[in-house]
């Protein structure tokens, strides 16, 4: 990766607490080994626990950690629409808080994305048991709105987890813009 790329990792958290320095450590580590320049974007949706304390906490100790608060909780696609609008990075990748989302994975990404062949590249669930019909929903209309507006067509199962290039991510930012 060339020295003057960013990543930026939008990291929507509710409740999460407990898992936060276990995937800050994580990920934290990977990047560092794939020595290149980073801002860790977390947004903050609405947590009851002491979420925000600790996302504070890490801002303090490293300068590359920023974070949003909303008021209450809004839902995940706005807190990864929140983070879209406010990341810097020249990549960009959507992961959850809650170590489901490998960190381990991020160099293959990065590099999948550099070829130059793609413009986005994402993990995929084989299933959603467990997942409560709402996120479902919830989901399938984000990837609708991204299949509207790439060429690219998200096949069902696909996670949040995703990295982009950053004119992706301006794409995205445009057509919500429109919508509203």
């Amino acid at each position: 990766m060339k020295t003057q790329q960013m990543i930026t990792l939008i990291i929507p958290c509710c409740n999460e607490q407990e898992s936060l320095s276990f995937f800050y450590e994580a990920v934290v580590t990977v990047l560092k080994e794939m020595n290149c320049s980073y801002e860790l974007l977390f947004v903050d949706d609405g947590s009851k626990d002491q979420t925000l304390d600790v996302l504070k906490a890490l801002a303090n100790q490293n300068t590359c950690v920023k974070y949003l608060s909303f008021s209450r909780n809004f839902g995940k696609e706005a807190a990864m629409y929140a983070g879209f609008c406010n990341a810097h990075g020249d990549y960009v990748a959507v992961m959850d808080a809650d170590m489901q989302d490998p960190p381990s994975l991020l160099p293959e990404m990065l590099a999948i994305l550099e070829s130059g062949e793609y413009d986005s590249v994402a993990a995929r669930r084989e299933n959603r048991i467990g997942e409560p019909p709402v996120r479902s929903w919830f989901a399938k209309k984000f990837y609708h709105i991204i299949n509207k507006i790439s060429d690219a067509d998200i096949v069902d199962g696909a996670r949040d987890f995703r990295m982009m290039k950053r004119e992706m991510v301006d794409a995205i930012e445009n057509h919500w813009r429109q919508c509203t």
